[in-house]
């Protein structure tokens, strides 16, 4: 049975699975005192995904829902973060992904999209497309098929071509079909105009990537949107989270949290037994 979350939506088993091996276990009782029973870790997790597709504040979760608190879910997520589990269970549904032949590595795309930030704080600046309003910016790298592979948060007036290298770099080997050696890089690369300059082509060229990204004052629109659809329809499902829509967590560590988190849920509705 998969577990119904008051959103609608299903929080498989298949999920929980994977991430409740890598949950650190909980600090032990101070002199022997127990206090209030803890809440179950995949309660906990339900308030998360509550919390994040709804975009409400964390202190308004309410309880009567049986998730426990929303302090205590906000904890668990920052307490999770801090201990690798949310980039570790993103990876670990890759790899399931990539054994069962469901990521196709043959090309990748790659765009960002900046946010309104309420509170300003951690990876936000002054975004210029927003008159200077405090903004974040979402740097999302995907699959052919739309499959998010990484998703960068900085603040709104980075410029998209930074991201390049770190991004790609920072990609962890996905395990594949059969005995050959994991993947960590795509075939080739597609970006719009923003990431049309001679480092970004020069750094691509050395890691073996074929470059197709739209060259200023050559390339239109319209042969640009041919394969870069597929990044715009995920950044729609990244947003769908409407705590990530428009932000207002304040630290880097809750937003990174949240934002890895999604990404993860968006690539385990493409598991063999689709409960999302």
């Amino acid at each position: 049975m998969a577990s119904q979350t008051a959103s609608g939506r299903l929080l498989s088993d298949r999920l929980w699975e994977l991430l409740e091996p890598l949950i650190p276990p909980p600090p032990p009782a101070k002199n022997g005192r127990t206090g209030r029973p803890r809440v179950d870790d995949r309660a906990a997790l339900e308030g998360i995904l509550f919390v994040a597709e709804h975009g409400i504040a964390w202190k308004k979760l309410p309880v009567e829902l049986g998730y426990g608190s929303g302090i205590t879910c906000w904890r668990r997520l920052r307490t999770w973060q801090q201990a690798g589990v949310w980039e570790k269970l993103h990876h670990s549904v890759l790899d399931q992904l990539g054994q069962d032949g469901a990521l196709d590595w043959s090309r990748a795309c790659l765009d960002s999209v900046s946010v309104r930030a309420k509170r300003g704080n951690e990876l936000t600046r002054p975004n210029p497309t927003d008159r200077g309003k405090l903004g974040t910016k979402y740097h999302l790298l995907v699959t052919a098929d739309g499959l998010p592979l990484t998703v960068a948060i900085t603040g709104a007036n980075r410029h998209d071509s930074m991201l390049v290298e770190p991004i790609l770099d920072g990609l962890a080997p996905v395990k594949g079909r059969g005995r050959g050696r994991p993947r960590r890089r795509p075939v080739k690369l597609h970006a719009d105009k923003a990431y049309d300059n001679k480092r970004v082509r020069r750094y691509l060229r050395k890691r073996g990537i074929i470059a197709r990204i739209a060259r200023i004052g050559v390339d239109s629109s319209e042969r640009l949107g041919r394969h870069r659809w597929v990044v715009e329809r995920t950044i729609a499902w990244l947003l769908a989270f409407r705590r990530l829509a428009t932000r207002y967590d304040r630290s880097a560590d809750t937003i990174t949290a949240v934002a890895t988190l999604a990404i993860t849920v968006i690539c385990a509705r493409r598991l063999p037994r689709r409960n999302y």
